[in-house]
């Protein structure tokens, strides 16, 4: 047989196998709708969000109230610089110890009094632009204990790699599983569903806690991590926190067998974690709406446990509404996963 023929031969093999795997996507319609809707979900959602004028680069409290016109204190015109009034001055030290806030004016004497972490970026730009526009504004000192922005980030990120590792390990599992026929035989025993899905939570709890804990040590090694709380309250966190999202991931692939659409499913629900839980910018000031609809993720309850544990040293007590959150989402998730479950694809 000649080489043209065998490459003649070959080649309509491989177009056969290439036109039955375009036949099977797109008779898959689930698969084909999640692929071309997905992207144009997420883009409207993100249009919703972000749209609209020029979001706020800095957020900067201010204490008293502000001068009308505006133009009477230059630095009020900055443009990008969202300013939030505070009640407290307290508080909003706090908020710029943990780089909440970029600055806090103190609007109520002149010259003007502010507070600011030099080695914050978003705190160094801020006093910079407040300076050049009054160059009488006084610093005053911060006190207490401050945060370096890294500080407050770590968590954000172990919290991100934590989400991908219990969604995404969890659901392409349990998809694979019974695209494979391996839960269609797994039905013939005793083993019920609830029974089959806390097996892999507690599987993939396990992975993602030895992963996390790894990178804290590892890392934190590296950057000299911050942590004036609870090393014991933070696995706690980890561990709920995981088990939360594990058993949100179940939801996904408790029906269905197409890769395809879990992928598109889980995506979905990453990206508005990523964007509105807290892992790289801080929601204070933010709209209402937005504050509320992040308090509906498991993720930014992560993060606001394990940051008000590392930053501020709290308790138990102080986590505890955050705590109970993700005990009672896993509970809810893995029986919303159980009665929804099915052994065989559909």
């Amino acid at each position: 047989m000649s080489v043209f023929t065998r490459l003649r031969r070959g080649s309509r093999r491989l177009g056969a196998v290439w036109h039955a795997r375009n036949l099977e996507f797109v008779r898959d319609r689930t698969s084909l709708i999640f692929t071309l809707g997905m992207p144009v979900a997420i883009v409207i959602a993100m249009a919703l969000i972000f749209g609209g004028p020029p979001r706020p680069l800095l957020k900067v409290g201010y204490l008293g109230t502000l001068p009308t016109p505006s133009s009477a204190y230059p630095f009020l015109l900055e443009r990008y610089i969202q300013f939030v009034p505070e009640s407290q001055q307290a508080s909003g030290i706090h908020y710029v110890s943990r780089n909440d806030l970029a600055l806090l004016l103190d609007l109520r004497q002149r010259p003007v009094r502010y507070w600011a972490i030099e080695d914050s970026p978003t705190g160094y730009v801020a006093e910079k632009l407040l300076l050049q526009a009054d160059p009488t504004a006084r610093r005053l000192p911060m006190g207490g204990t401050v945060s370096r922005y890294i500080d407050w980030l770590f968590p954000g990120v172990l919290g991100m790699n934590m989400m991908f590792t219990c969604l995404m390990g969890a659901g392409y599992v349990v998809v694979r599983y019974r695209k494979n026929g391996f839960l269609k035989r797994l039905s013939a025993t005793p083993v019920s569903a609830f029974e089959f899905l806390s097996a892999q939570v507690l599987s993939r709890l396990g992975l993602a806690l030895l992963i996390t804990v790894i990178l804290y040590v590892g890392i934190g090694a590296v950057i000299h991590f911050h942590n004036v709380g609870s090393t014991a309250l933070l696995l706690l966190i980890a561990v709920l926190g995981s088990l939360s999202l594990i058993a949100f991931g179940l939801i996904v692939a408790a029906r269905f067998a197409s890769e395809e659409v879990v992928g598109g499913l889980l995506n979905l629900l990453t990206w508005p974690m990523m964007l509105l839980s807290g892992i790289w910018f801080s929601l204070e000031g933010s709209p209402r709406w937005m504050q509320w609809l992040a308090q509906l993720f498991p993720l930014t309850h992560i993060l606001q446990a394990a940051r008000a544990v590392t930053l501020d040293g709290a308790g138990f007590t102080g986590i505890g509404v955050d705590l109970a959150y993700l005990a009672g989402t896993t509970l809810v998730f893995l029986g919303m996963g159980a009665f929804s479950f099915r052994w065989r694809p559909e």
